[in-house]
């Protein structure tokens, strides 16, 4: 069975974006991407991946000219924008379906790998909204930034499973307790 996953970086103040989507006070930490929850141990469990359109949009926008795609598993991009039509042969899906119909395609898709939220706190609650979202791993920053994209803006009941410090990061894995 499919195993949906938002792993995610916050500050402590519980942001992951400042308000104009800025992500600078995550790029200036250290990590051990093969440290605890770290990246690298991380994506190879992902066969699927959902994506905001602030997230997919920050990509486009913040991604060195010429570097590839990073992904290379399905990506269903949720939105109601226009975006233009890819020119590379990366297998990424625009929708604004509804999330099961979206979730049953990407469960598909990933086989029995695990999907990941990438970025937008608002797109992981909605997949909780639809009992759909079963873990949360998220690493907290020493920083805090007073406003912007929030964390995770629902009210979630979580068990903690794992606590691990990972550079400068306390990672912490958490599963979403359904009603």
């Amino acid at each position: 069975m499919t195993h949906t996953v938002f792993y995610t970086a916050t500050t402590l103040d519980g942001f992951i974006a400042t308000p104009d989507h800025s992500l600078e006070w995550l790029l200036s930490r250290k990590s051990d991407a093969d440290g605890p929850m770290g990246y690298n141990t991380f994506l190879p469990t992902i066969g699927a991946i959902a994506m905001g359109a602030s997230t997919y949009q920050w990509l486009l926008d913040n991604s060195p000219a010429g570097e590839p795609w990073p992904y290379t598993v399905p990506t269903w991009i949720f939105t109601h924008r226009t975006f233009p039509a890819r020119t590379d042969a990366v297998d990424v899906r625009f929708t604004h379906d509804p999330i099961p119909e979206v979730h049953e395609r990407m469960s598909e898709a990933a086989g029995d790998k695990h999907i990941w939220i990438v970025g937008g706190g608002d797109l992981a609650g909605q997949f909780a909204d639809h009992t759909l979202l079963d873990e949360i791993i998220v690493s907290i920053a020493p920083v805090t930034l007073g406003s912007g994209q929030p964390l995770l803006p629902r009210l979630l009941e979580l068990k903690t499973t794992e606590v691990a410090h990972n550079g400068e990061f306390a990672a912490i894995r958490y599963e979403v307790l359904h009603p």
